[in-house]
């Protein structure tokens, strides 16, 4: 089987625990305003290439001496669960080689129905960790941001944390959407029925991502947005962390 890879990081140190050899996925439904890597949105592209399993894992293996005791790979996107077949293969060969393995998912495409929940519940067997993005909490709010809803989303969130699957909580702080303390409390109260959260950082929103938007010709309604403060940065972190 091969994946749709759009790009690959050898040196990775903030997706995930350790140094991480993070794979790219192509390929994601969701049309987050404040996406950065527009170009991963299409399924296929010239630009993609088409990997084996042991191809990506002997490259990743490569560089193992400098991932330490906690290191490992992680798959990200786009989105990598649109890839569920392929992600599986990965990551069931990826623990027979004994490699630490990291999940990068917003959880859009998730449903319990069959045969995409078998496959699912088989993948989180051998995910060690997922990092989880909340985009936003509000139901009519997330539509707006991301072109979908989050009820699947939320339910994915809820059985990680029955199956009690770690997972590290990030969630985009962008003024004049998701930075609302309103917004943050009910994400806080959210979080706080989950118990398997092991992290929640907060990613400040900047528009670096602007120009693919441009060289793909779709507009880009951020593009006057600025970044967060650091006190409005440091506001959110207290909130989700139940600090305030």
């Amino acid at each position: 089987m091969k994946g749709a890879v759009y790009s690959i990081e050898t040196f990775g140190s903030v997706d995930g625990p350790g140094v991480r050899f993070i794979i790219f996925l192509q390929g994601c439904d969701m049309r987050c305003k404040y996406c950065h890597n527009a170009d991963t949105w299409a399924h296929k592209t010239d630009k993609m290439r088409l990997m084996e399993v042991d191809e990506l894992l002997n490259m990743a293996e490569r560089y193992r001496p400098y991932w330490g005791e906690l290191g490992g790979i992680t798959v990200s996107g786009g989105e990598a669960l649109l890839q569920i077949d392929f992600l599986l293969e990965l990551f069931e060969e990826a623990k027979r080689r004994g490699i630490n393995t990291c999940l990068d998912t917003c959880g859009q495409p998730f449903t319990r129905e069959e045969t995409w929940f078998k496959k699912f519940e088989r993948l989180m067997e051998v995910t060690d960790l997922l990092l989880f993005d909340i985009k936003h909490i509000d139901p009519v709010e997330h539509k707006k941001l991301t072109g979908h809803e989050n009820a699947n989303i939320q339910d994915c969130m809820m059985y990680l944390s029955e199956i009690k699957k770690p997972i590290w909580i990030r969630h985009v702080l962008v003024p004049g959407i998701t930075d609302n303390d309103d917004y943050l409390r009910r994400t806080r109260a959210f979080i706080e029925t989950l118990d398997n959260v092991e992290r929640i950082e907060v990613l400040p929103f900047h528009n670096m991502g602007a120009f693919k938007w441009e060289e793909l010709g779709i507009p880009y309604d951020l593009k006057d947005t600025p970044s967060p403060s650091k006190e409005r940065v440091e506001n959110a972190e207290q909130i989700l962390r139940g600090e305030k």
